[in-house]
């Protein structure tokens, strides 16, 4: 079977490798600096052994040049050995830099604040939309919030304050808002940028002493968003500046949209009339995300990437791979680039080869209470049910999955184990076992089920 509906070309290959290449980089820099200044880069084209990628902004191009150059070369070499340069270059200027063997060259040139106030901003990802975001239970009041607030011409909740973990879509709910208004009222001026890179340009307005651009500049726009607001936690100088352009954009009836890690009241060194501040408006959180939306995220994806993608690994992906939406695409990813590159098809026993070292990053020791946890959720029962005498059939058969499973996936007697089923004796696990053997040497459908599982709990 042909996995890929069409061939990808060299460009669509390193596209599909990026994300890959991302992680390492967000792993050695951080959340934070990755989104600022590596995230903006694109991919250009694979010219021989140069790799070209282009900047939107000059102070961009130096900044990344200067700091994280080398170790970007570095990242895209340990996934293919054969690049030995690396070329960044303007998008709207045609000059160029290079990095030859991890040594940097770039411009020397100094400009001043107000040259470069064209990249107060950071550039939004065309990906991140309303459209292109999979709702559910975890996320839905704050698409719901950030849907309402991008839609309406006037403040609704001042701030609108986003927050949640690693991964889980604050960042995607915030360029889709921009897009939306860029769309719907672009007569509104809207800047989105990290709260670094707030800092940075306060920093340089400094050094500049034009600090009266700098003012002017963030207190006259419609929507000002800042991501990841934690950042300048600690940063007294930073927050007595965010505090005023706060309160003067409020004052002036312009909307303000904010995410971060943790809720205001949780941030750690911020001031507590800032914190007093970020609580003023709406305040939604983004949960940990479900199997059900962690599979629909997988659909969403593969549909995107015109992959057909066996049901058995979306399952299992979307079972094994839990901690954020951003590492389950990322996995995604590294599957289809694997198999377009070798010619091999997608199976469960590629998906483990390939992401060997994911999963074994994920893996822990395994309880019976993990393994109930899981085909709970698979067959989408109560753990009450689960432990009790009810004996229809809908609970009968998870509750002996779950004891074949504990069975075979960790070191518990099976008294052991029938005690982690409300007090049973051991004649009842070792029933449950012999009958899930026998169903699956005669129910194919039943054993990819139980597969599935298997494959998804062990170490």
């Amino acid at each position: 079977m042909n996995v890929l509906s069409s061939s990808l070309n060299s460009t669509e290959l390193l596209k599909t490798l990026w994300p890959e290449v991302s992680q390492k980089l967000i792993h050695e820099f951080g959340e934070t600096i990755f989104k600022s200044w590596i995230k903006p880069l694109d991919i250009q084209k694979l010219d021989g052994k140069c790799l070209h990628l282009t900047a939107p902004t000059r102070f961009v191009k130096d900044w990344v040049l200067a700091n994280y150059g080398e170790r970007l070369l570095h990242h895209w070499k340990a996934f293919l050995p054969e690049i030995e340069t690396l070329a960044i270059k303007v998008q709207l200027v045609r000059a160029e830099d290079s990095i030859l063997g991890g040594q940097e060259k770039f411009s020397a040139v100094e400009e001043s604040f107000d040259e470069q106030r064209e990249d107060m901003g950071a550039a939004l990802d065309s990906r991140f939309t309303f459209e292109n975001f999979v709702v559910g239970k975890p996320n839905e009041f704050a698409y719901a919030a950030a849907l309402r607030v991008a839609e309406s011409e006037s403040p609704l909740f001042n701030p609108l304050f986003l927050y949640g973990g690693v991964g889980l879509g604050k960042t995607h709910l915030m360029h889709a808002i921009a897009w939306h208004i860029k769309k719907v009222h672009p007569q509104r001026k809207v800047i989105y940028l990290s709260a670094e890179k707030f800092m940075y340009q306060f920093i340089r307005a400094l050094r500049y002493k034009d600090t009266v651009s700098f003012k002017e500049q963030f207190r006259t726009v419609d929507v000002l968003m800042i991501d990841d607001v934690q950042f300048i936690g600690g940063k007294e100088t930073t927050q007595e500046e965010f505090f005023h352009t706060f309160n003067a954009l409020v004052d002036n009836n312009r909307q303000v949209i904010m995410s971060a890690d943790k809720s205001p009241s949780d941030l750690e060194k911020m001031e507590e009339r800032l914190k007093s501040r970020l609580a003023w408006g709406l305040v939604a959180d983004i949960h940990p995300t479900t199997y059900e939306l962690r599979l629909g995220v997988l659909q969403a994806k593969a549909e995107a990437m015109k992959v057909k993608v066996p049901k058995e690994v979306m399952e299992f992906l979307a079972f094994k791979i839990s901690s954020n939406i951003r590492e389950l695409e990322g996995a995604l990813n590294r599957i289809v680039a694997h198999v377009t590159l070798v010619g091999r098809n997608i199976t469960l026993d590629t998906t483990q080869d390939v992401l060997r070292d994911l999963l074994r990053s994920n893996d822990r020791r395994l309880s019976v209470e993990d393994i109930q946890k899981r085909v709970c959720e698979f067959y989408s029962v109560k753990m009450s049910d689960l432990l009790s005498s009810r004996r229809l059939q809908n609970i009968v058969r998870p509750r002996q999955v779950a004891m074949y499973l504990s069975k075979i996936l960790t070191s518990k007697s099976l008294p052991e184990i029938g005690r982690k089923f409300g007090g049973r004796d051991h004649t009842t696990v070792l029933h449950a076992v012999k009958k899930i053997q026998e169903t699956c040497a005669k129910d194919g459908e039943f054993a990819s089920d139980v597969d599935i599982l298997r494959r998804s709990l062990e170490n």
